[in-house]
């Protein structure tokens, strides 16, 4: 495992375009796309959300080379966050003090096999939370056994590729939080968890893993063929990791809109529900059109 090869937070993905329409706009919005363009009556620019799967990489992103245009017509990339040097997942856990006891998460077999897992890294997994540990499994179970991803990739997900892209042509890439605040939020979101609960997520994940099961993918397959049910007149399902961050994003987001064409990347989930990106900014007045991301679709 490189470092910095794998971004340690990942979200629940209940649902994830280029310049041709599709579909019509309803309150389910149903459609097969993953980029939507937003504009609005009283403003010059012209902006697009794309909503991501973080396991997903390069392969994906190039395939789609409407969403690629699209990057590159905007003059700001927005995504999650910025991988900043000595503020990555990996220095913020090292420079840690506490030590996990995890004889009481792991048994023996569970054990050697993490330590296999992290021995020729630079993380410290001794010093990350169950809660932490079970997000990092959990996204390399997507990555390395739903989808195969090439082991000596020079990208790690498909938000940071999309960041390389804009990069590599000169597009401002801006953050809408910090690392420090995303590993707060996988903690608070597993607070409280019993310990016995958290011993059988990580062994349900390792197991899989170590035996390259591939029964829990059905998450990917639904993701890359983009059959979506947005579900916008529905509540959030989780306040914590989607309306309370998009409540904030939405600050930064609206401000950055009336100044430059931007291009939004985050989690699928993010631009789905009531609470998503897209019904917020529909309630702003700006109007969002699903757009193809490949063609002959």
């Amino acid at each position: 495992m490189r470092k910095g090869t794998i971004t340690i937070l990942t979200l629940v993905f209940l649902g994830n375009f280029g310049f041709s329409r599709v579909s019509s706009f309803r309150d389910t919005l149903e459609t097969k796309t993953v980029l939507y363009k937003v504009i609005h009556p009283d403003h010059l620019y012209v902006s697009y959300l794309f909503g991501t799967h973080h396991a997903f990489g390069k392969p994906f992103f190039d395939s789609l080379i409407f969403a690629r245009e699209a990057l590159l017509s905007s003059s700001i990339l927005i995504k999650e966050n910025l991988n900043i040097p000595g503020h990555l997942a990996e220095d913020i856990i090292n420079q840690r003090t506490r030590i996990t006891k995890w004889k009481k998460y792991l048994d023996k077999a569970d054990f050697v096999f993490i330590q296999s897992l992290f021995s020729s890294g630079n993380l410290d997994f001794n010093k990350m939370t169950p809660a932490e540990l079970s997000a990092f499994l959990s996204r390399y179970y997507k990555e390395r056994i739903c989808i195969g991803k090439d082991l000596a990739a020079r990208y790690f997900s498909l938000d940071d590729y999309i960041g390389l892209v804009a990069e590599e042509n000169h597009i401002q890439v801006i953050g809408l939080e910090t690392t420090e605040e995303q590993i707060s939020l996988i903690n608070n979101d597993l607070k409280g968890m019993p310990r016995k609960i958290h011993k059988k997520r990580l062994g349900y994940t390792i197991d899989r893993i170590r035996n390259r099961t591939q029964d829990n993918c059905s998450e990917i397959e639904w993701y890359r063929q983009m059959n979506f049910d947005f579900k916008l007149s529905e509540p959030c399902r989780n306040s914590l990791v989607l309306g309370d961050r998009n409540e904030k994003w939405m600050v930064q987001i609206k401000d950055l809109f009336i100044s430059q064409n931007c291009f939004v990347a985050v989690g699928l989930s993010h631009l789905m529900f009531e609470c998503g990106l897209i019904s917020k900014l529909k309630e702003s007045g700006y109007v969002v059109i699903p757009i193809e991301v490949r063609k002959g679709r």
